[in-house]
């Protein structure tokens, strides 16, 4: 009997130490609690539609030749002969047409015209060109001009704020847009931002006639309609006209302090670029701004330049006017204005005379000179003004 109570306690203890720990074997064969696999890298973000324009902008860019960089730096007067094949010989980024090359045509014709251009783009760069004109209503009308294309004239901006105020100058800038549009053209160089109260001064006319915060506030509008109707605006003429002669003949001095331009002038200018969104360009005139740089006319000064991109941040194209003018023709020795002109910080040369000016734009490339950074530059911009436009 005590034999049996002994092995039965034996039996009890084994068992015991048998739940309580488990075997040796049965503790190391267990799996491990958490069951780690290699993770699965990240995918990269989707590119933004600004990163893929920027990219569709650069890709552009880097496929074409130097040449070709360079004249999509010039948006030139249609030439009375070869128009058509100075577009291929000269890669020109765009044509501006004046009254004599509308005058008489029927819209047809004009029409056909502007797509013999365009179609000459296409088969050289693929690139479409801008087509620009004058339109401002009133004394600068290149297109009404022509009963053929409107029954009359479109009216100055004064007369059409007066006839019912900015209802219908809004009215009438679409008009203008579709009007526009419908023969060719994609930029219209429109609104005149130069703040002028004197009927006397030369710039009067083309003016809001209004005071600088009115003016503005006709720019900031007018530039936000003709970018809804996917028409290019150019403001202009930086830094600002105000009393000053006529540039077209000679020389203007515009001695006045920064101060006037900053309180006045510019406020325009400052609205019309945040109204254009990416629509618009800034042309720069001839004008002497001593306040910044009393030995250049803005056009070819690298200050002036300077103030438009640093000070008023404006990233957009800066465009000089007509470098054929007499304003501009003493300030170069050698006549390569246009190597200034890049030089200063313009993104479009505006000029009659390109096929003087292309080749010395060259010249100074493969001299050393000129640098192809600056080019670059400059053709980008361009590129993404056609690209905002629906060009591209």
């Amino acid at each position: 009997m005590k034999r049996l109570f002994t092995i039965l306690l034996a039996v009890l203890s084994l068992l015991s130490l048998t739940a309580c720990g488990g075997s040796p074997t049965e503790e190391t064969s267990q799996e491990p609690l958490v069951d780690i696999q290699p993770q699965e890298p990240e995918a990269p973000p989707e590119p933004t539609p600004e990163e893929l324009a920027a990219q569709e902008v650069e890709d552009l860019l880097a496929s074409l030749t130097l040449e070709e960089k360079v004249g999509q730096l010039f948006f030139v007067r249609v030439p009375d002969t070869d128009a058509v094949s100075d577009v291929s010989t000269y890669h020109l980024g765009g044509y501006i047409l004046f009254g004599r090359d509308t005058a008489d045509k029927t819209a047809d014709a004009l029409i056909q015209t502007i797509q013999s251009y365009q179609d000459a783009a296409a088969v050289d760069t693929g690139i479409p060109l801008l087509i620009g004109v004058d339109e401002e209503g009133g004394t600068v009308v290149r297109v009404s001009s022509n009963p053929h294309l409107r029954a009359s004239k479109f009216p100055s901006p004064q007369k059409a704020y007066a006839s019912g105020g900015m209802e219908a100058v809004l009215a009438d800038t679409r008009e203008k847009d579709l009007l526009l549009s419908a023969l060719g053209f994609n930029v219209n160089l429109s609104p005149v931002a130069d703040v002028s109260t004197n009927p006397a001064d030369f710039m009067y006319d083309r003016t809001f006639g209004q005071d600088a915060a009115a003016t503005a506030d006709y720019v900031a509008q007018v530039v936000s309609q003709m970018a809804e109707d996917g028409m290019g605006s150019v403001l202009k003429h930086f830094p600002g006209y105000g009393n000053n002669v006529d540039t077209h003949t000679g020389i203007a001095v515009d001695q006045r302090p920064l101060e006037s331009f900053t309180s006045s002038d510019f406020l325009p200018f400052q609205a019309g670029m945040e109204s254009g969104g990416g629509k618009t360009a800034v042309l720069v005139s001839h004008n002497i701004m001593t306040a910044v740089d009393g030995d250049l006319p803005a056009s070819l000064s690298p200050k002036v330049h300077g103030l438009l991109r640093t000070d008023l941040g404006f990233d957009g194209v800066v465009m000089t006017d007509d470098l054929a003018m007499e304003a501009v023709a003493a300030y170069s020795a050698d006549g390569a204005v246009a190597v200034m002109a890049l030089e200063a910080g313009n993104d479009l040369v505006i000029t009659t005379d390109y096929r003087t000016q292309i080749p010395k734009v060259l010249e100074a490339l493969e001299s050393g000179a000129l640098s192809e950074e600056t080019i670059d530059t400059a053709c980008r911009r361009v590129l993404t003004w056609k690209q905002n436009l629906g060009l591209l």
